[in-house]
């Protein structure tokens, strides 16, 4: 079993209230829940109606597959023109 975890933060520079963060970020997570079949949620700065912390999760019987999931999910994100990714990273576990 393979599992790989990606923490991505993010800005959201037209967000002013966290209804509009809250919209723009279901809507992100939704879409990558859909069209790759991952774990994800907001796991930090909840309260700040700029600022968003996912974490998405992969598992997999091949770490090829895992680490292709995670990389198309953070080009979805960069893609995105509502967002800004800041930063991210990702660990694998075996």
């Amino acid at each position: 079993m393979h599992i790989g975890v990606c923490r991505v933060k993010l800005y959201l520079p037209e967000s002013r209230s966290l209804k509009d963060k809250r919209r723009v970020i279901k809507s992100i997570i939704t879409r990558l829940r859909n069209k790759f079949n991952i774990a994800i949620a907001e796991i930090e700065a909840q309260d700040m109606h700029q600022s968003a912390i996912l974490a998405a999760v992969s598992v997999a019987n091949e770490q090829k597959f895992v680490s292709q999931i995670i990389a198309k999910s953070v080009r979805f994100i960069e893609e995105n023109t509502s967002v800004v990714l800041l930063d991210y990273e990702t660990e694998f576990f075996f």
